[in-house]
């Protein structure tokens, strides 16, 4: 099973931000990938991947000692699964014939 935490962080501004958060949150134990979608004056999104659900506390930490504020946390248990589904009308959308006149 793999988990998505997507985090809210706010102050992000540059590449080094995101290279100072993707950094401290793979410090945290049992973190197997971040990637970071900056938006310069807005909040930019983190997607912590992981086996399991991680505690909420280390990625605050780990963000807070890069220099940034966590303003919200949210969790995609399954992750995998819960894309499959959701991409699952479109792929069906593409499998369908064309209906061609004769």
């Amino acid at each position: 099973m793999t988990t998505v935490t997507k985090l809210s962080v706010t102050g992000m501004t540059c590449g080094h931000c995101v290279s100072a958060v993707t950094n401290e949150l793979r410090t945290v134990q049992d973190v197997q990938d971040v990637s970071v979608e900056l938006h310069v004056g807005a909040e930019s999104l983190v997607r912590v991947i992981s086996k399991l659900p991680l505690a909420e506390a280390p990625l605050r930490e780990a963000i807070d000692e890069a220099g940034y504020d966590v303003t919200d946390v949210d969790v995609l248990e399954d992750a995998v699964a819960a894309e499959s589904a959701a991409q699952a009308p479109a792929r069906q959308a593409n499998r369908t014939l064309p209906i061609v006149p004769s």
